[in-house]
C-alpha cells in the first residue's frame, strides 16, 4: 500500500463516519488492521484506532470504545503528534459523558483543551470548550453551559467554520429550552437551520427543525411540533441517518403520549426501539424502553410499565449510562407508588436520588426528593411521617429555586398544602395554597407570554419562509453556476467568503488547441451555425477533460486551453494530459458536424512546468493560469500541424519509455520569444 493508498483509506474512513455509515466504518477499519504496512505508518494507525473507538462508541460499548481511544493517544503520543493526542483525549472524554461520569469528562476535557490551547489549534479549542458546555448542560449548570458554547461559537465565527457555528447556535437554543426561555431557543434554532440550509448540511437541518418541534410540543402546540418532527424525520429518512430516524420517531411518540394517543405513540415509540436494535445502539434503546414503560404506567398496565422500565435499567446498567439508570430507577419507583407499595417506591425513589447525587443531575435530585416527600407525605401509607416529608420537601424546594425548576416548586407547594391539612396547621396550609396558586400564575403567565411572542415569531416565519425559500433556491443556483465556469473547490472558497486566491503549482501540463482554417470556415457559414458547431467540439473536450482530470481554463474563439494539476494536483498530469490530447483528435474525427465542416482539423500543444494560478475580476469571476509554461505551451500549439499534436522536451521526458505513446522527434525549431527548440510529435503507441 503506496502512501497516497493509505491515505486514501483514511479518507474513505472519514467519508464513511460523515455518511453515519457505523458498520461499514468498522468492517473498513478492520480490514485495514489486517494489512501489516498500515502497522508500519503509525500515523495511520492512530487514525484508524480512533475510527474503531468513535464506533463502539456510537454503539453503547464503552470499554471497547475506551481501549482503542487509549491505544490512538498512546501511539499519537510515541510519534509526537500533540493534534492526535488532544483529538483523542477529547473522545474520552465524551465517552466518560456518555457513561454519566461528568468529572471525569471535564478531566479529559480539560486535558484536551489545554493540549490544543498550546499548539494554538482553535479547532480543536472550539471542539473542547463546546464539549465542556455539554456536560454543563447535563448537570443543569446552564450558566456554565451558555458561557462555554458562547466562547465555542465566538471562535467558529473567527474562523468561519459554518458547520461549527451552525452547531453552537443549535447548542445554544438547546439551553435556552432547557430554561424553558423558548422564544430564545427558536431563535438560535432557527439561525443555526439558516445556515444549515445554506451549507446544504441535511443532517444538522433534520437536527434543527426536529429540536423547533419539540419547542412547539413544550409550549403545547402539538400540530405545530408534529409538523416539523415529521419534517425532520423526512430528511433523516432521504439521508438514511438511522440513529436520526429513531430520534425523530421517539420525538413523535412523546406528542401522542402526551396528546394521550397511546396506540400511536407505542407504535412511534417501538419503531424506533426496532431501528436503534438494528443499529445496536443501547443508549436509544434503554431510552425507548423507558417510553414504553411510562406509556404502559398512564395506560394501568403496572405490569407490563415494570416488564418495559426493569429491561431499560438493565440496558442502562450495561453500558454504565448512570442518567439513564436514575431516571428508570425513579420511574420504577412511581410504579410502585402507584401500587401502593410504598416500600417499593422508597427503595427505587433513594436509589435513584444517590445516583443523580453522585453525577451531580440537579433536576434528578429534585424530582427524587419531591418523590420521596410524596412518599412520606401519604396520610394513607404507613410511611407517613410529617417532619421526613418536610424534611424532603424543602431540599427540593431549595434545589428547585436554585435552578429555577418552577413546576417542580408548584409541586413542593401542592405537597406541603397537604401535608400542612394533615398535621390542622391550617394557616401553613393556607399560606403554601396561595403560593402554590402564586407560582402557577407565573408559569402561566410565562407560558402566556412565550405564546405571544412564538405567536409573532411563527407569523414572521410563515411572512418569510418563501423568501428565504427563495432566497435559498437562488443561492442553489449561483452555486451551481459558479461550479459551471469555476473549478469546484476554487468556487466553494468563493462562497464561504475567501476573498484572495492565488497560489504556485510547480508540476503541471498545459493543453492548447485551435482549428485549423477557422477564419475561412467561419467567413463561410452561417453565425449559429458556426456557434452550435463550436459547443459541440468543446462540449466533447469537456467530458474528456472530467475523465482525464484536466481542467478547462478559458476558450478564446475557436482555441481551447486546459490545465492538469491546477487546482488538483496529480503526479502523472503528463500521462493524463496526453491521453486527453490523443483523445480530443480522435474525437475531432468522430463528430457528425454536417457539411459545412466537413474535413475539419484541429492543432495541439503541450507542454510541463510551473504556473501561478488564481481567480480575477470582481463581479464577472474568472479562474486563469500564468507564467512561461503557459506561454511555451501556446506556442507549442501555434508551430504544430493540422491533425498532430506537438510537444516539448520538457512534456517528452515526462512520458517517455511509456509504450501508450509514441514520441517522434521533430528537432530543432526556431519559436518566436523562446529561441532554439528540441520538440516533438506525440502519436498514440502501438
Amino acid at each position: 500500500m503506496t502512501q497516497e493508498e493509505m491515505q486514501q483509506a483514511i479518507e474513505k474512513l472519514k467519508d464513511l463516519w460523515e455518511t453515519s455509515q457505523i458498520q461499514e466504518v468498522k468492517a473498513f477499519a478492520y480490514e485495514l488492521l489486517e494489512n501489516p504496512e498500515i502497522k508500519e505508518d503509525l500515523e495511520s494507525l492512530a487514525r484508524v484506532y480512533n475510527s474503531l473507538g468513535l464506533v463502539y462508541d456510537n454503539l453503547s460499548d464503552y470499554p471497547k470504545a475506551l481501549e482503542y481511544y487509549s491505544k490512538s493517544v498512546q501511539i499519537s503520543e510515541e510519534i509526537g503528534n500533540k493534534v492526535g493526542v488532544a483529538n483523542s483525549l477529547g473522545n474520552i472524554g465524551l465517552v466518560y459523558r456518555n457513561l454519566s461520569d461528568n468529572s471525569k469528562a471535564l478531566e479529559y476535557y480539560t486535558k484536551a483543551l489545554h493540549l490544543d490551547e498550546e499548539l494554538e489549534n482553535k479547532n480543536g479549542i472550539a471542539r473542547h470548550l463546546g464539549s465542556i458546555g455539554s456536560v454543563y448542560l447535563r448537570i443543569t449548570d446552564y450558566q456554565k453551559a451558555l458561557e462555554y458554547f458562547s466562547k465555542a461559537l465566538q471562535i467558529n465565527e473567527e474562523i468561519g467554520n459554518k458547520v461549527n457555528i451552525a452547531t453552537y447556535l443549535g447548542n445554544i437554543g438547546l439551553v435556552y429550552s432547557k430554561l424553558s426561555d423558548f422564544p430564545n431557543a427558536l431563535e438560535y434554532y432557527l439561525n443555526a437551520l439558516q445556515i444549515n440550509e445554506k451549507i446544504g448540511n441535511k443532517k444538522h437541518i433534520a437536527s434543527n427543525l426536529g429540536n423547533i418541534g419539540l419547542v412547539y410540543f413544550s409550549l403545547s402546540d402539538y400540530p405545530k411540533g408534529l409538523e416539523y418532527l415529521s419534517k425532520a424525520l423526512k430528511i433523516d429518512e432521504e439521508i438514511g441517518n438511522k440513529r436520526g430516524i429513531a430520534i425523530q420517531l421517539e420525538n413523535i411518540g412523546n406528542v401522542y403520549a402526551e396528546l394521550s394517543d397511546y396506540p400511536n405513540a407505542l407504535e412511534y415509540h417501538s419503531k424506533a426501539l426496532n431501528i436503534n436494535q438494528e443499529i445496536g445502539y443501547k443508549d436509544g434503546i434503554g431510552s425507548n424502553l423507558g417510553n414504553i414503560g411510562i406509556i404502559y404506567w398512564s395506560l394501568s398496565d403496572y405490569p407490563k410499565a415494570l416488564e418495559y422500565l426493569s429491561k431499560a435499567l438493565q440496558i442502562d446498567k450495561e453500558i454504565g449510562n448512570k442518567a439513564g439508570i436514575a431516571r428508570h430507577l425513579g420511574n420504577i419507583g412511581i410504579i410502585y407508588w402507584s401500587l401502593s407499595d410504598y416500600p417499593k417506591a422508597i427503595e427505587f425513589y433513594s436509589k435513584a436520588l444517590l445516583i443523580d447525587e453522585e453525577i451531580v443531575n440537579k433536576r434528578g435530585i429534585a424530582i427524587s426528593l419531591v418523590n420521596l416527600g410524596n412518599v412520606y407525605s401519604t396520610k394513607e401509607s404507613t410511611y407517613y411521617v410529617a417532619n421526613k416529608a418536610k424534611e424532603y420537601l424543602q431540599k427540593a424546594l431549595q434545589l428547585a429555586e436554585e435552578i429555577g425548576l418552577k413546576e417542580v416548586i408548584k409541586d413542593v407547594y401542592e405537597h406541603f398544602h397537604t401535608l400542612c391539612i394533615n398535621e390542622k396547621q391550617y394557616e401553613e396550609a393556607l399560606e403554601y395554597y396561595k403560593k402554590s396558586v402564586e407560582i402557577e400564575k407565573e408559569i402561566q403567565s410565562e407560558e402566556a407570554k412565550n405564546k405571544a411572542v412564538l405567536f409573532d415569531q411563527r407569523r414572521k416565519i410563515e411572512e418569510d419562509e418563501k423568501a428565504r425559500l427563495l432566497k435559498l433556491a437562488r443561492f442553489k443556483e449561483q452555486e451551481r453556476i459558479f461550479h459551471n465556469i469555476l473549478p469546484v473547490s476554487i468556487a466553494n472558497r468563493l462562497i464561504e467568503g475567501e476573498q484572495t486566491i492565488a497560489e504556485s503549482f510547480e508540476n503541471v501540463s498545459i493543453f492548447f488547441s485551435d482549428i485549423v482554417g477557422f477564419t475561412t470556415l467561419s467567413s463561410n457559414i452561417e453565425p449559429a451555425e458556426l456557434v452550435k458547431g463550436l459547443n459541440t467540439i468543446f462540449t466533447a473536450f469537456d467530458r474528456i477533460g472530467t475523465i482525464y482530470g484536466l481542467e478547462k481554463i478559458k476558450t478564446i474563439g475557436d482555441a481551447y486551453m486546459a490545465v492538469c494539476g491546477v487546482p488538483t494536483e496529480y503526479e502523472n498530469h503528463a500521462l493524463r494530459t496526453a491521453n486527453f490530447a490523443i483523445e480530443a483528435i480522435e474525437v475531432i474525427n468522430s463528430l457528425e458536424l454536417g457539411e459545412e465542416f466537413k474535413n475539419l482539423q484541429i492543432r495541439i500543444g503541450l507542454h510541463s512546468g510551473s504556473v501561478v494560478a488564481g481567480i480575477i475580476g470582481e463581479k464577472k469571476f474568472a479562474y486563469d493560469v500564468w507564467g512561461d509554461a503557459v506561454n511555451v505551451a501556446s506556442r507549442m500549439e501555434s508551430y504544430s500541424e493540422a491533425g498532430r499534436i506537438h510537444i516539448s522536451e520538457a512534456f517528452a521526458k515526462s512520458i517517455e519509455n511509456n509504450p501508450e505513446f509514441s514520441l517522434i522527434p521533430r528537432g530543432e525549431i526556431t519559436v518566436k520569444g523562446k529561441g532554439t527548440m528540441n520538440t516533438f510529435w506525440l502519436e498514440k503507441g502501438i
